[in-house]
């Protein structure tokens, strides 16, 4: 596997004079293609801003972020625009799919922003519906379908345009614990079965066992982190507990 991600040094500042105060402390680790890491920590530890910086959502104070070679941090607002639309991969809590559209619309509405022609958008969207089981489901509309069917619809939309990178905010918070378990092992479908390159911030224990590494923030730091290894998902769900106690944080143990 390459490197997909560089972060170096990154640092976000927010507010002015007596009032600024510093959520990235100078941040650093990369990625590699394939990898599926999750991002840890109590709350204001700077995992969401983490996220957002490097999903070019804010931008950082300082440092850089580079993306297959290209430093995001850079980057204009159009070129930023056409950059997070082709490469960047987005799946939120609240799953941001258009009631007013069919599943198969939301999902193919990146393609159509790209304009993609009609047999590649057909065939791409025939490809992920299947993966990810919801085939049975593309002619209806957002609120007709569950929970845990809205999430794989929406993890459909952000593979669509075969993204560099899945950006992941909390996106079990929504969904009770058999949905959310039904979501978890979709991303591993998308992750050893696709190939899809995932990061992921959650404050849930059980959904945080699902990935292969996991990178804990205090304080705007990397305090600690976890590789998967060899260890069985019950083993890796028992040591992030352990780090997130001592780490003085609360994990979701649902």
């Amino acid at each position: 596997m390459n490197t997909l991600l560089e972060i170096k040094n990154i640092t976000k500042y927010y507010g002015s004079g007596v009032t600024i105060s510093k959520a990235l402390n100078g941040i650093s680790f990369t990625m590699k293609r394939g990898e599926f890491t999750a991002i840890m920590g109590a709350s204001g530890s700077g995992k969401s801003t983490l996220l957002n910086v490097i999903a070019t959502i804010d931008r950082p104070s300082s440092g850089s972020i580079l993306l297959e070679g290209r430093d995001i941090a850079e980057m204009c607002e159009q070129d930023l625009s056409a950059f997070r639309r082709d490469r960047l991969g987005f799946i939120f809590q609240e799953y941001n799919l258009l009631d007013t559209l069919t599943v198969a619309e939301n999902i193919v509405l990146p393609l159509n922003l790209q304009r993609k022609t009609i047999g590649e958008t057909q065939g791409r969207l025939q490809k992920a519906a299947a993966s990810l089981e919801i085939t049975d489901q593309l002619s209806k509309f957002p609120r007709q379908l569950s929970g845990g069917q809205r999430q794989r619809a929406a993890c459909a939309r952000a593979l669509i345009t075969e993204p560099a990178l899945v950006l992941a905010d909390e996106p079990t918070g929504a969904l009770d614990s058999t949905n959310s378990k039904s979501l978890m092992q979709t991303f591993t479908v998308m992750n050893q079965q696709l190939g899809s390159t995932i990061l992921m911030v959650t404050h849930d224990a059980v959904v945080g066992s699902y990935a292969s590494r996991i990178l804990f923030l205090k304080d705007g730091k990397i305090w600690n982190e976890l590789y998967r290894g060899d260890r069985t998902r019950q083993a890796m769900y028992h040591e992030i507990l352990n780090t997130m106690a001592v780490l003085g944080g609360e994990a979701d143990v649902r």
